[in-house]
């Protein structure tokens, strides 16, 4: 089965990496979804919810201030400016 390789990172650590069937994200024009094979993109992001959905089920929410969204080829990479994990969510990864 085709999935996403996720890194999520700010600028003084990583927040999340592994596996995942879904990301959201908010774009600086609005909501982005992102699942296996998306067409590549490269995005500016703006305040929000960063939104995975890991292989396994496992949900992520982090609240973001701003950053870059990257897609290729099923990686997908998203550098924020600055990152806080909401309600307890895993941030375990891979």
């Amino acid at each position: 089965m085709a999935q996403l390789n996720v890194d999520l990172v700010a600028a003084d650590r990583k927040i999340w990496s592994g596996d995942a069937r879904a990301v959201s994200a908010p774009a600086a024009d609005g909501e982005i979804g992102i699942l296996v094979n998306h067409s590549p993109v490269l995005s500016v992001l703006g305040e929000g919810t960063v939104r995975i959905t890991g292989t396994n089920g496992e949900k992520v929410a982090v609240r973001v201030t701003g950053g870059f969204l990257s897609v290729d080829s099923n990686q997908v990479m998203l550098v924020v400016d600055d990152a806080e994990v909401l309600d307890g969510a895993g941030v375990s990864g891979h």
